[in-house]
């Protein structure tokens, strides 16, 4: 007998050789869409825009990232120069797409990116943002298909940033948190306290702890010489009140001996930014305080190193770049108790005030003006070794990479 084999036509072997190419490529590549509000060139956001770079900057060959964001800056009316609606290759590895949300060929070029090939992992930063919001109801409404969700709060579930706008936001996570616990999401915390914060608030979490979020700092810091004069106080960060700037002020304003303090950072919230100048304008007259304007983020480090100390009353940070990028270039931090870094801020010559008052913030900082120049120098110094040792001893996988594994 003979034994009859049944033969696809051509053009079945050709499609079934094109499933077997996207296959392999997709068993190679672990496919990541991310989205965040803002990123690079823009600088407004802070640090989740540092954290973003670094993890694009770091991912392993085998995982490819879209990462899809507004094609401005945080608050700016106007596009940046030439990105917009484009997608913008990084390396091999990683793309961003600029997006106006309100321009419907941008979502067409979008969507048919999106859906070029499976996504194994969304990968959503914030709770709050629309960028959020849209791509999860995608999901939800199965208009999109996703291996699995991980979302990073980037400090949203904060005391103090939930103490802001308190009402809005509890009415919003009552509905939402239903919909994530459906949709099985799992949550990025960039330290044991952002943890905590996260389960106080959605107790049924599955939580992946990873704050791989900063580069070791290639050079080390410039060295501190010695100055006669008053203290020199600095602020870099967003002026809105999670940072606390006008707690800040009422310190500075509290103290004894003469200061300066010098603030960095967009105004965010226009009706706090005119408390602070009211308080500002009533600086007694040991005190100089100066406003200078935003910071590119490569101005940073070098601002930072010019100053005696870094002072910091934020209501609460998940991470807190600022603080790191302070102490890589020997800046001191005078800080609450409201990050994950009180023990390395002490341990590097700054001070962690409980609680951050602003008479307990006065009596601090004139401790810092009774030193002569050369133990301001010396404290400087200071910093900047003993955090590059910090930085050197922790040291985690890839964010992204980490996911991989967490959320099979």
């Amino acid at each position: 007998m003979v034994k009859l084999t049944r033969t696809r036509p051509p053009d079945d072997a050709a499609a079934s050789s094109k499933r077997a190419v996207r296959s392999a490529d997709t068993a190679r590549n672990y496919r990541v869409v991310a989205t965040a509000g803002v990123f690079e060139p823009g600088f407004r956001g802070g640090g989740p825009i540092r954290s973003l770079r670094f993890i694009l900057d770091t991912l392993p060959g085998d995982l490819d990232v879209t990462l899809i964001t507004r094609d401005r800056d945080l608050h700016s009316p106007a596009p940046y120069p030439g990105l917009s609606g484009r997608l913008l290759r990084r390396d091999d590895r990683s793309a961003v797409f600029y997006l106006d949300p309100r321009a419907p060929r941008h979502w067409v070029r979008l969507i048919r990116h999106v859906r070029s090939r499976p996504i194994d992992l969304l990968y959503v930063n914030s709770i709050w943002s629309l960028f959020s919001v849209l791509s999860i109801l995608v999901v939800a409404l199965r208009l999109v298909r996703v291996g699995a969700i991980l979302v990073a709060p980037r400090g949203e579930l904060s005391p103090g940033a939930l103490a802001i706008r308190t009402a809005k936001k509890r009415l919003f996570l009552a509905v939402w948190a239903p919909l994530l616990r459906r949709l099985r999401v799992r949550w990025q915390a960039c330290s044991g306290l952002e943890e905590k914060q996260i389960r106080a608030n959605m107790p049924w979490a599955q939580v992946m702890v990873n704050g791989n979020e900063s580069p070791i700092p290639e050079h080390p810091a410039p060295p501190a010489r010695a100055h006669d004069g008053p203290l020199r106080l600095v602020f870099v960060g967003r002026i809105s009140p999670m940072k606390n700037l006008s707690t800040a002020l009422e310190a500075v304003a509290g103290t004894t001996r003469p200061m300066e303090f010098d603030i960095f950072g967009p105004p965010e919230d226009p009706h706090y930014w005119s408390r602070c100048q009211r308080i500002i304008a009533a600086m007694p007259g040991h005190v100089r305080v100066r406003y200078l304007g935003e910071l590119a983020a490569a101005d940073v480090l070098p601002t930072f190193s010019r100053y005696d100390a870094f002072l910091f009353p934020t209501l609460g940070e998940n991470f807190g770049h600022v603080i790191l990028e302070s102490l890589a270039s020997g800046c001191p931090v005078v800080c609450s108790d409201n990050t994950p870094f009180s023990e390395l801020i002490a341990d590097t010559g700054g001070l962690v005030v409980r609680p951050a008052t602003a008479a307990g913030l006065s009596r601090a900082l004139d401790l810092l003006a009774a030193r002569s120049p050369e133990e301001r120098a010396e404290a400087k110094g200071t910093a900047g070794r003993r955090y590059r040792h910090w930085r050197q001893r922790h040291r985690e996988p890839n964010v992204l990479a980490h996911a991989r594994q967490f959320c099979r």
